[in-house]
Formats: C-alpha cells, structure tokens, sequence
C-alpha cells in the first residue's frame, strides 16, 4: 500500500467611497450596508461593477462592524422563534451517543478516535493489542478547552516508534506537523509550520511533506498559498534543516505532494492544477536516495488532462499497481514496468466496467476494489494479479470504506454507513472473508423507523438523473411535506448514503430528506464529472432544478414547503438556482459557497478550481458563461425565497467574502416579504473540526429558520 502525503485537494483595498444605504423590505429592516459605486472590472470590455467589493477585507474593522451587525440582525430573528431552544435540546439528545472511529494500527499497538457524546473534538486513545484497555493518547478537549483546536494522525514511521500528528486551529486550512514518541508518547521538539493541505511519508529517519513558503511580515495567510514545495524532515532536525525535494519556480498555482512505497522502494510524486487531472512521477529509492529538485523523475503520466496514480508497488512482480482513467472514464486497474512505464505497456489487471471504480487499494496480498452502482458502494475482492473476484457482502445498500492495509496483514477493518447508520465499524478477516462488528452505536432513535427509496428523473435535456429519498414509514405524498434537497454537483466528488445527525430533526417531524447526484460529480466516473464543468455547468443547475420539480410534481412536497441546502460548491449550486428560480424553492441555505464566479480564483485556494469553474480573466468565452450563472452577478430584484447564508470568519478555503458580498447584494434587491439574512460562525473554519458546542446551535439556528420559513411548527416529546 502506498502512502501518500498529499490530502484531498481539495484583499482587496478600500475604494472611493460612494454612499450608504439603507435596505428594507416590507416586514424588515437590515443593517447598513456601504455602496461604493466606483469598484469593479473591466473584463474582455464589459464594465462589471463590484459595490460590495470593500467586503473582501475581511480583517478591516468596517468589515468586522458590518459581521457584527449582521449576526446581530439574524440573532433578532431567530430570537423568538418559540421551538428554537426545543430543536439544540433535540439535537444534543440524538448526537449525544458515543462515537467510534476505525482503529489504525502501528505494530501491536491501536489508535482509536472516541468521542463519549458531546465532547467537542473526538479524543483519541491507544491501546496495547486489540483487546487492550485504552490509554489517552491525546484529548484536545484538555489541551483546548473552547473545543476549536482538531488533532489528527498523519502516519506511523516503518519502526512503529514516531507519529506525525496534524493540528490545526479554528478551522483554518493551515496545519502544524508534530512529532510524538511512541515509546514514552510525548511530543517532541520537532514541529512543521506553513503545511496545507499535505500529509507525511515516512522514509528511514524522516519524511517528505508539503509546505508553503513562510509568508513574509504583513502578508495576509489569505494570500499566502503560493509555490507549494515538497521537503524532506529529519527527525530532530530543525525546519531550516529540512531538504527541499521539488519545487516549481514558474508556477505558484500548482499543487505538488508526494508519497513513499510500503517498503520504501520508490517515492512517488504527484503534481496538480487543482481540480483536474495531475502529473505523476517515480523515482528509485534504492539507487537514487533522497531526491533534490535536480533528480530526472521518471513520468507515469505527464499533462494534466488525466487521472493516474499509484496504488501499490508488488515486490514480488516488481511492478507497480495503477488506477488511471485513460482510455478508461470510468477507470481500471493497470499493472506498470517501472523500467518501461509507457502508456503503451500498461498491462490490465481490472478493466474498466460499466460502473465507476472509484477507488483501489492493496492489503495482504489482496486488491480490494470500490465499485459505485447508482451512487451506491460495492466491493471486489481479487488476488494480487486480478484473478479470483469475490464479492465482499455488505450490510445493506449505502457507503463502505477501509479494507486496506500492510503486505502482511491478516485482517483490516471498514466501515460502513447509511442514511440511519452513522457508521458501524466492522473487522474484516483476509483468510475466511467474514465481517464482524468491531462498533456499532446506540442511537436515540429507531433506524427501522425510516425507508430510502432511490429514484430517477429526466434532466431538461432528457439526462437520467438518481435521487435518494428518506422518510418516516407512513408519510404521505400529500404535496406539503416539509422537505430539504440537497446536492453537491462538482469536481468529481461522489455523493452516497451518509449519515447526518441533524437531518433526524426533520425525519422524526415526518419531513423527506433528498439527495440528488447531479452532473458534475463522480457517480457515473468521468463523463458524468465533464458533463457538469466549465461551460457545461449549467447543466447542474438544471438536474437540480428538475429534482425540485419532480419532488413537487410526485406531491412529496410545494414550493413552500421546498429547502434547499448546498455546501462549497454546493453553495455555488444554491446561489444560482435561486438567482434563476426564485419562484421554486420555499427556503435557501447557501453555505460557505463560491458566490462571485469572476475573482474567485484570486482568493487563497481559488486557483485550484480553475480546472473545473474556468477563469473570467483570461478568456472572453469563460467570462461569458461564468458571468451568465455567477450568483452575485445575477441577483436583481425579485422576490427570493427566505434564505439564511451561512459562512465562517475563518474560512480561508472559500472566502466569506463571497457570502458577504452575495448577502448584501440579495438584501438590497429584495422585493418580498421573505427574510434573506447571514449567519457568520465566529472561530470556525470550511466545515471540519468544529466543536460540538459550535456544531449544535448551529445547526438549531438552521432548522429554526427552515421550519419557521415553510410554517410548519415542531413537536418534541421533552417539550413542555
């Protein structure tokens, strides 16, 4: 198996001042919010005012005045909703049970992450064998009691003495590398700054990470992810010590990160635009050494139009293991010489199927292949040169992972999750292929309780498009069901069955929950992603679009009774469904979304997803498209549904400027009675790592406002 250190990949001065303004509409006042009508752009000779633009300062003291009002403004009208405090209290009741990660393994000993209901980060925990009892290992939640520190392990060294252990603050993106000695399982003095989006790989006394360039005094961290280098640590050594592996002098917007065989016999490196294919490289360890920027990588796959990577090198063939989506869009498994790596001498292992492999990986002599059939997982299991397919058979229709591990392993352990399943964690033995519980939680509620069916729609052009659609047994399809679509629809990403805590809120008040897998994602492998991006994007948009209408046309639900809730890109996705169909949808949560579709790129990440949005700047034909669907671009005077944009100060992913902008554009043309306000999360970051504190009356406040806007008041068995 190999391991790999890169992770998922995943301002602007104040200008002439012009006047404030004063924004109502006929039931509510919002806060002051400064015009300057002298901002924007001129692109490919069209002039693109942008009045909100003195909002991209997100440290200024004007910006933080505009936040405070803001909040204070949602916080007066969440305030009286009477069942606000009933909804936290329900909440706390179903998250409050304990929560199990899967164990890794490093020599006999196991890390397991626990969370005993409430804590506000999981603590994690060894223990001495399997059965053994466990010790702390590290507990955030003592080290920072307000809960907005995570920790996370990053990997073992081949000895199984020293871990490398990420730690990152108030949800930031930036991480710290530190060391901890197994043998007495204290820090050491070792710790890495200025790491994003990065991991470790350990090669004898050290490892090769990523890491940005320290930023010069005065420079916003916004600003600061630029030239991405990979590095060598050894252990002990100072960071100024550390030896730089690769680096790209021309180029600031690549993303570059690298990983190291099970046996140590190859580095491997991966070099990415962001969103889009990536390069991949080797080099041999056992003649070369330590590789400098001077090293002659050998290409496995140079440009970046698609996607190959290395699983695994097998010792005993000498060849590598590779999944790759050339010639093959929903991907196979192909065997690489490293001395004759061309394309031309790639051997199959695991062709391409008619459904998406979306991920290999090797342990104990076995291949294990994840499958999605209709967005929902399946595993293969095969020997080492593809033969002997046996099927692993899993608990019920929903979402599976794990079963990796060692060259020497005899059992693994894997997960796997449902709309009711928060996620049992099963021990899977290699030699008799049977499955036993290793964790399964008590819940707070009754999972048979509730049915998912899975359906399919037309798209406006007559695309086939799945939806799953939860429910109490016994709800009826009476048209005014209070429902929540949700989807995602980029990059790639595949959306299956998951749990979320939250959504009981709405299943046990007889609400639908649905999940649209759009185009744009990676259900259907490559075309299905292409068919959504760029200046197909569009086509998202509609799916989405479709689902709504098709939920409404099979009477789950009506438009006043219709959320909708997207994340990121799915942001984006909210953002302009509602700027095209404000008439459709009874309430809209926008969260954390990429909003402004023409400088989206100048911003922190941004430049990362040019491959998949395109960039206004530079070509008149993606300013066109872009500027078409942007959702700050679009908001005119309408009457828009109610809508609580949702953001964090410390979100240094996508901006909350986005947010900042899109709200006050949405509040100055606001024509109706619905109230369209912004919910700032103070200390917290994209998504990941925020304390269960932060994560409850967050999500109270989010379903105050939703069954408040689709007039539907909730019942509670506590309530008095």
């Amino acid at each position: 198996m190999t391991r790999s250190i890169l992770a998922a990949i995943p301002l602007a001065l104040l200008a002439a001042c012009g006047g404030s303004e004063t924004t109502s509409t006929h039931t509510m006042t919002y806060p002051e919010t400064r015009k300057d009508t002298l901002a924007g752009d001129t692109l490919h000779g069209t002039f693109v005012a942008d009045p909100y633009r003195w909002l991209e300062n997100d440290t200024s003291a004007e910006t933080a005045d505009w936040v405070k009002r803001q909040n204070a403004a949602t916080e007066a009208y969440l305030a009286p909703i009477a069942f606000r405090k009933d909804l936290a209290k329900r909440y706390e009741e179903l998250y409050n049970f304990p929560k199990v990660g899967a164990p890794y393994k490093v020599g006999n000993r196991y890390f397991i992450s626990k969370n005993s209901g409430l804590q506000n980060q999981f603590v994690i925990n060894v223990r001495e064998g399997l059965d053994g009892a466990d010790k702390v290992f590290i507990d955030p939640n003592a080290i920072d009691p307000a809960g907005t520190t995570t920790f996370s392990l990053m990997g073992a060294d081949n000895t199984d003495r020293y871990m490398a252990v990420g730690v990152q603050k108030a949800g930031s993106d930036w991480q710290d590398i530190t060391l901890y000695d197994l043998n007495t399982m204290q820090p050491m003095s070792d710790v890495l700054k200025w790491a994003k989006f990065s991991g470790v790989a350990w090669y004898k006394d050290g490892f090769f990470y990523s890491r940005y360039p320290e930023p010069s005094k005065g420079t916003e961290l916004s600003a600061a992810s630029k030239f991405q280098k990979v590095y060598y640590h050894k252990l002990g050594d100072a960071q100024e010590k550390d030896v730089l592996v690769w680096e790209n002098l021309e180029n600031g917007d690549l993303y570059v990160g690298a990983g190291v065989t099970e046996g140590e016999e190859f580095a491997t490196l991966y070099v990415s635009t962001g969103t889009d294919g990536f390069e991949m490289y080797f080099h041999d360890l056992r003649k070369g050494g330590i590789p400098t920027p001077s090293t002659a990588w050998t290409p496995l796959q140079q440009g970046f139009e698609h996607k190959t990577s290395i699983v695994d090198f097998v010792p005993a063939t000498g060849k590598f293991l590779v999944t790759t989506e050339v010639d093959a869009p929903n991907y196979r498994l192909v065997e690489v010489d490293p001395a004759k790596p061309a394309k031309e001498n790639w051997k199959d292992i695991i062709p391409q199927r008619d459904h998406l492999l979306e991920s290999v990986g090797t342990g104990g002599g076995n291949i294990f292949a994840n499958y999605l059939k209709d967005a929902t997982t399946r595993i293969s299991r095969f020997k080492m040169d593809g033969s002997g397919e046996q099927e692993v058979a899993l608990p019920d229709l929903g979402s599976a992972g794990g079963f990796g591990g060692k060259r020497d392993a005899t059992f693994s352990f894997y997960s796997f999750s449902s709309f009711t399943d928060p996620g049992t964690i099963y021990k899977y033995d290699y030699a008799t292929g049977a499955s036993e519980v290793f964790y399964r939680p008590e819940l707070k509620f009754e999972p048979s309780d509730y049915v998912t069916e899975q359906v399919f729609f037309p798209s406006k052009d007559g695309a086939k498009v799945p939806m799953f659609i939860v429910h109490k047994k016994g709800v009826e399809k009476n048209g005014k069901n209070p429902t929540l679509l949700y989807s995602y629809g980029g990059f790639n990403i595949s959306l299956s069955p998951s749990f979320s805590t939250s959504r009981m809120l709405l299943l046990e008040q007889g609400g639908v929950f649905a999940l649209a897998n759009l185009r744009g994602g990676g259900e259907y492998g490559e075309e299905w992603h292409r068919a959504g991006m760029k200046e197909k994007k569009q086509n998202v948009f509609n799916d989405f679009i479709a689902a709504a209408e098709y939920l409404i046309a099979m009477k789950w639900t009506d438009t006043p009774h219709l959320g909708v809730n997207g994340g990121s890109n799915g942001g984006l996705l909210i953002g302009a469904v509602m700027t095209q169909r404000p008439d459709l949808f009874g309430v809209c949560f926008p969260e954390v979304g990429v909003l402004d579709m023409l400088r989206y790129q100048k911003f922190t990440a941004g430049f990362g997803w040019v491959p998949e949005y395109g960039n206004a700047d530079t070509s008149k034909e993606e300013f066109d498209y872009l500027m078409a669907y942007s959702p700050l671009h679009n908001v005119k005077p309408a009457n828009y549904p109610a809508t609580m944009v949702m953001t964090a100060d410390h979100d240094d992913r996508v901006v909350p400027a986005h947010s900042f902008k899109f709200i006050s554009a949405l509040q100055a043309d606001q024509q109706g009675d619905a109230p369209v306000l912004i919910r700032v999360q103070t200390q917290a970051g994209h998504g990941a790592g925020m304390p269960t504190s932060m994560i409850i009356q967050q999500q109270a406040d989010k379903w105050a406002f939703f069954f408040k806007s689709v007039g539907v008041t909730p019942t509670f068995d506590h309530a008095k």
